[in-house]
């Protein structure tokens, strides 16, 4: 019985040492088939011994066979979770893709900001300089911020001047995506007493068929100046000195009469012709003069809706496209030249 339990300890020695040793999964699963894998295997050959001895040496000595059995296992399986790991880690690494395009030694380009963009941040930087502060709006809004709050109420002609795109939310015809930036101007207002002085550049959304100057999806920036004692000069003179900052010292501006809902008086504003300088040339059909945008006074109806006297202040609002002025700066004549995402017109920005 000695030489029996003394056997055993040494297969199971040599078989922690064997596996210990194993290299890859494959040999352990090798090993394993040696000491435990079936009845060829080492420990079932010990076993094959028991019926050699008396009942009480059996029990003592099978004991002895089903713990070292218990602990090789146990190793085994140890190890190969080990060993799996190890080869999962070099498998990965060596199918592992390289998928960095390199072309010829270029160095890779990298991306900048869109055109559109740039104009935006030109935009605020300029009016930031002027003494303005910039406010954002939800792109989503509903029908009173975007028109009745306006001076817009319900079924009011000037309603057709926008094609709306609206929202299944609420109520038919409830919510929708703004036409325009203004409903900005009466958050703001309805957030802060005066004195105000903000624009605000976002993005809006009209049911256009996109061509050579229309998108439906396009953007917008707006000024909104509110205080005592603010009158249609002051207004006039902000719109010259933003013209000459952007366009440069030889562009100047001119109001026309017009209408607008939540302005009164309005007007469109214009601007000498960036291309000819006001000479006259196709691009401005001869006048010397292109129209950029639409301002005018702070109707006291809108004042009314968020609770501001229009007795005691007044104020002038005015908007523009920032697509428009980056097409009129870099003389570009398609706007959909902006979505195509043609890279030979990026890079030139």
């Amino acid at each position: 019985m000695t030489d029996l339990v003394d056997n055993v300890a040494a297969v199971e020695s040599d078989g922690l040492a064997r596996i210990d040793a194993a290299a890859s999964v494959a040999d352990l699963r090798a090993v394993e088939q040696e000491l435990v894998g079936g009845k060829r295997s080492a420990l079932a050959a010990l076993n094959q011994r028991l019926g050699q001895l008396a009942v009480e040496e059996r029990k003592e000595v099978g004991r002895a066979i089903n713990a070292a059995r218990t602990r090789v296992e146990a190793r085994i399986a140890e190890r190969a979770e080990h060993l799996a790991a190890g080869e999962r880690e070099a498998r990965i690494a060596a199918e592992r893709l390289d998928l960095t395009e390199v072309i010829g030694r270029r160095t890779t380009a990298r991306g900048r900001r869109h055109l559109v963009t740039q104009a935006r941040d030109e935009l605020e930087d300029l009016f930031v300089a002027m003494g303005y502060q910039v406010a954002e709006g939800p792109e989503v809004e509903t029908d009173w911020y975007n028109f009745e709050a306006l001076n817009m109420p319900p079924a009011h002609p000037a309603r057709s001047m926008w094609d709306t795109l609206y929202v299944r939310l609420g109520e038919a015809e409830s919510t929708l995506l703004r036409t325009h930036t203004s409903p900005v101007q009466i958050r703001v207002m309805q957030s802060q007493p005066p004195p105000i002085h903000v624009v605000m550049p976002g993005r809006c959304y009209r049911r256009d068929t996109p061509d050579a100057r229309h998108l439906p999806v396009f953007h917008q920036i707006e000024g909104l100046v509110v205080d005592r004692g603010i009158t249609f000069g002051d207004l006039a003179g902000t719109i010259e000195a933003f013209t000459s900052a952007y366009f440069g010292p030889d562009i100047h501006s001119r109001l026309r009469p017009s209408f607008f809902p939540f302005t009164e008086p309005s007007a469109e504003f214009e601007i000498s012709c960036i291309f000819c300088q006001g000479r006259g040339c196709r691009v401005c059909s001869q006048s010397g003069w292109i129209e950029l945008g639409g301002c005018g006074m702070v109707d006291p109806n809108v004042f009314a809706a968020v609770g501001i006297d229009p007795e005691e202040y007044s104020g002038f609002a005015f908007g523009f496209g920032i697509d428009r002025c980056a097409m009129m700066r870099h003389d570009i004549d398609d706007i959909r030249h902006f979505i195509a995402n043609d890279i030979r017109f990026l890079e030139q920005f």
